[in-house]
């Protein structure tokens, strides 16, 4: 796994995953740099290679009257302060073509969501931009066919290309993460296994997306043991009060000790 596409990255010679953490939305730039610091604490204790995850602006939501972000210029003015505070790399996602050179003056690493994963134009704008392209799988996709979504990136003349398996879609309300698609995966791309997201359960009723955080560890345990390049986790220090995803996200305060059993397995499944 070559991490020097990635500016600002912590390399270590431990063999660990790379984690991509933080919370769903940027709420505030206090909320932003209350959470990178201590995930940092965690993964330079761990030797983690890290990039904060945040979204500057939410697309996708299932109501109108949800929160869709403070203002973009804002948020992605914060995602450059915590890279600047921290001096760590950042992942952003984006949603329209316009989106793609507007982000990439601010963050390091451009995520294109899963529902728009197949929007040619989008992947081509990500990947002229020169940075990381991480796609997050279609829960509608198979593995198999996320190989044509990482040769968009190449074709449009960048091997900065990552795959994020998000789980794919069991009944209406519900995702499944079929750990065979990893290996296929690492085939095309680095791959990532969103674990949060993987917990989500959608299409409810009350048009709040609910969620599985109780099996966090369970899926990411599972992810490690199947060799994925990276984890992405969203984690805040409020999740009941989080403006989006809360009801999956994982609580700060677990984060450590999670990622500590995570490290402890990699380092089981490195010697083998």
């Amino acid at each position: 796994m070559n991490l020097d596409l990635i500016p600002n990255i912590k390399h270590t010679t431990s063999g660990n995953f790379f984690l991509l953490a933080g919370p769903c939305a940027i709420e505030s730039e206090d909320m932003a740099l209350h959470i990178a610091e201590k995930v940092i604490d965690i993964t330079d204790k761990l030797e983690i290679p890290y990039v904060f995850k945040g979204s500057f602006k939410k697309a996708n939501r299932s109501r109108i009257d949800s929160f869709t972000g403070i203002g973009d210029e804002k948020a992605l003015k914060i995602l450059r302060k915590v890279s600047e505070t921290f001096n760590v790399p950042t992942v952003t996602d984006i949603h329209e073509v316009s989106d793609a050179a507007m982000a990439a003056e601010y963050v390091d690493v451009l995520q294109i969501p899963a529902f728009l994963v197949r929007q040619t134009d989008l992947v081509v704008a990500a990947a002229k931009t020169g940075k990381v392209v991480n796609l997050k799988k279609g829960q509608f996709m198979s593995p198999e066919a996320m190989q044509h979504a990482a040769q968009k990136v190449k074709d449009a003349g960048s091997n900065k290309v990552w795959i994020t398996d998000r789980g794919t879609m069991f009944g209406y309300q519900d995702m499944i993460v079929d750990f065979r698609g990893i290996p296929t995966m690492r085939q095309f791309a680095p791959t990532v296994l969103d674990v949060t997201h993987s917990l989500q359960q959608p299409n409810q009723s009350s048009g709040v997306t609910g969620g599985r955080p109780d099996m966090i560890e369970t899926i990411a345990r599972a992810g490690i043991v199947n060799n994925v390049d990276g984890l992405f986790i969203e984690t805040h220090f409020d999740p009941a009060n989080a403006k989006s995803d809360g009801a999956n996200m994982l609580h700060l305060n677990h984060l450590e000790n999670l990622l500590t059993n995570l490290v402890k397995i990699r380092k089981t499944i490195n010697e083998l």
